[in-house]
């Protein structure tokens, strides 16, 4: 009889089992149990919200030359190369600061390393205010952006430390999204508003950050690494529940620092070696792909860029420009998980190809007098496919791949590299970009439709797709 009745059970005729369970559980302390999950999740989105509010200010950072230009130069009597100094400057700074963020990020934290970003930023954002001559809004500029090179290593890290591992992915990708959302803010509020204005107005995020600092735990990884036991269970707790068990998280995490510190110390020359070489080409080759193709020249001097073309202001374009970079990163971010990275990569430097050639034939039309009537829409339309196919692919996508193609004990010294070529492409093309511009502006779009060329082939030949596949899997399929 007792089997029959295991079995009936088993079958899924559950009737009676309620009254056998239920009043074994106690109602109040399962809505506790609710209760605390709610507020444990809500701790960890605030704890994202104030997170992200480094990449808002990074996307801020940003776009903030692109609808200043002309004021700028007028206000301040600027040349070309002053501009271009001060618009490209903000490379070099997120260039040192991407270096030195993993070992600040070490040394002091995660949240303390997103409190000095905030202070570079704040004091970069009143110097951009407050300056009188190319010097002081120079400085500003290199401030903010060694304020955001932390940002940039900082951020996704403490997210992807502090969160849930089922909700990992997607408040990971919260990062991508709020970078681009702040340069859209930025453009359009640069419409409307005067370009100390608009600096002022860069100050809000660092500043909210700062506050809110002040009420979020510590990355709980890193108080095990450096050994704060006592901090580390009470920043678990606080993002997990106080009535939760935490002792499985809290071995996986001891567990990998363990295996981490176990490790070889990897150097830069130890990714010339012949089992690394591969990944290094395919991570070092999209990042150049990545800024060849134009976007920071094209997206530092956006409105320049349209007033060239013919508009009678650059402000009609920016908005464009604006508004159509969040939905379509938003896109990509949905497509990358089911289309897959490669397909993504390919399909967005098409795209990047076919807006560079429009834009630089269009100024072509220009300069031989012909169609006139057509070089503003064909410029505009060139430029704005420009921005949607890259916000679909080549803006996140090498960025993933990179994280997936490196042995868990070469991803340092790799990664450093990497953000060291990516902001070192940065800093060329945005600085290069006005002389370029003057020389041809035709000459300069398809310059770069070659370079997006380059890199469908690039991908084609060389790049794995990575989805869906485990560090093993992706490793035998680079070294295959």
């Amino acid at each position: 009889m007792a089997i029959t009745e295991h079995r009936d059970i088993e079958k899924g005729d559950n009737k009676g089992l309620e009254d056998l369970v239920e009043p074994l559980v106690d109602n109040k302390s399962k809505n506790n149990n609710v209760e605390d999950r709610n507020d444990s999740m809500s701790m960890v989105l605030i704890s994202t919200a104030v997170a992200v509010c480094g990449s808002f200010e990074f996307g801020a950072c940003v776009g903030y030359t692109a609808p200043t230009q002309s004021a700028v130069v007028a206000d301040l009597d600027l040349s070309v190369a002053e501009y271009s100094l001060f618009g490209s400057i903000v490379t070099i700074g997120a260039m040192i600061g991407a270096v030195t963020s993993g070992r600040i990020a070490d040394t002091i934290g995660r949240k303390g390393a997103m409190a000095l970003s905030s202070i570079f930023c704040i004091a970069g954002w009143l110097a951009i205010f407050f300056a009188m001559g190319a010097y002081s809004i120079d400085t500003g500029r290199f401030f903010t952006g060694y304020g955001i090179g932390i940002f940039s290593y900082v951020v996704p890290v403490y997210i992807a430390e502090i969160s849930p591992k089922e909700l990992r992915g997607g408040l990971t990708t919260l990062n991508q999204l709020m970078i681009v959302t702040g340069s859209s803010v930025s453009f359009l509020l640069g419409t409307v508003v005067s370009w100390r204005t608009l600096a002022l107005e860069g100050l809000i995020p660092p500043v909210c950050m700062l506050v809110g600092l002040m009420f979020i735990p510590e990355s709980p990884r890193w108080l095990a690494k450096v050994g704060r036991e006592v901090e580390f269970n009470h920043s678990l707790r606080k993002l997990r529940g106080t009535k939760a068990n935490i002792s499985a998280e809290a071995d996986e995490i001891h567990e990998t620092i363990v295996t981490l510190q176990s490790l070889p110390k990897a150097r830069l020359m130890d990714l010339f070696d012949a089992k690394y070489i591969k990944a290094v080409i395919i991570a070092v080759g999209l990042m150049v792909c990545q800024q060849s193709g134009g976007i920071n020249g094209i997206g530092f001097y956006a409105s320049q860029t349209f007033e060239t073309a013919g508009f009678s202001s650059g402000k009609v374009g920016t908005i464009l420009y604006a508004l159509i970079q969040i939905p379509v990163t938003i896109v990509g971010m949905i497509l990358m998980d089911k289309s897959g990275r490669r397909i993504l990569l390919l399909v967005s430097s098409s795209g990047t190809f076919l807006g560079c050639f429009l834009a630089g034939t269009s100024f072509y039309f220009k300069d031989q007098g012909i169609f006139i009537e057509w070089v503003p829409f064909l410029a505009a339309s060139g430029v704005l496919i420009f921005i949607a196919a890259f916000s679909i692919g080549m803006g996140a996508v090498p960025w993933l791949i990179m994280s997936e193609i490196f042995p868990l004990h070469i991803k340092g010294a790799a990664g450093s590299l990497v953000v060291l070529v990516n902001w070192l492409g940065a800093w060329v093309v945005s600085y290069s970009f006005n002389f370029l511009i003057v020389w041809s502006p035709a000459g300069t779009f398809w310059l770069f439709s070659g370079f997006c060329i380059a890199t469908i082939v690039f991908v084609a030949k060389l790049v794995p797709e990575t989805k869906g596949k485990s560090l093993e899997e992706i490793q035998a399929t680079i070294n295959s």
